[in-house]
């Protein structure tokens, strides 16, 4: 998929999630951010994460205007619109753009109740049974340490 915004060139895109304690959570957002690059064909593509770990939205923000983004859309890595989408997430993206004069920036809708998140359940939930039940391979989340498995109570 092709971005079709004209002057897309000028676009950052920055991906928030909420940050951990946990490296490989973090890390993770890292690899989001990587593959929204190659898949979407924009430029500017960097990660962020709300508290808790960097980069903050403050340093996505600058990391875009230097590769020259004059507008930011900020998009919540999130499941669902709660008070981090509705008021946190506003906040610090505003805070941040006070810093840039004439930016403009948009804080998206989170991924919420989209079409294709059903199949991308359907996925992982196909690709984990076929793990556990099978010795499959393991996705692309788990590690050898943890990794979904089977419990009984």
């Amino acid at each position: 998929m092709q971005q079709t915004t004209s002057g897309s060139d000028k676009l950052g895109i920055i991906i928030v999630d909420h940050g951990s304690r946990r490296a490989e959570s973090n890390e993770l957002l890292l690899q989001v951010a990587e593959l929204f690059r190659r898949s979407s064909g924009y430029a500017i593509v960097e990660p962020a994460h709300m508290e808790l770990a960097e980069p903050s939205i403050a340093a996505a923000f600058q990391k875009c205007v230097e590769q020259g983004a004059e507008t930011i859309v900020v998009h919540p890595y999130f499941l669902s619109p709660g008070r981090h989408w509705h008021e946190d997430i506003p906040r610090l993206a505003q805070e941040a753009a006070q810093n840039y004069p004439g930016l403009k920036h948009l804080v998206t809708a989170p991924l919420g109740l989209h079409p294709l998140m059903a199949e991308v359940m359907q996925q992982r939930i196909a690709t984990c049974l076929a793990h556990c039940e099978q010795d499959a391979p393991r996705c692309d989340v788990c590690t050898p340490e943890s990794s979904c498995q089977f419990r009984q109570a």
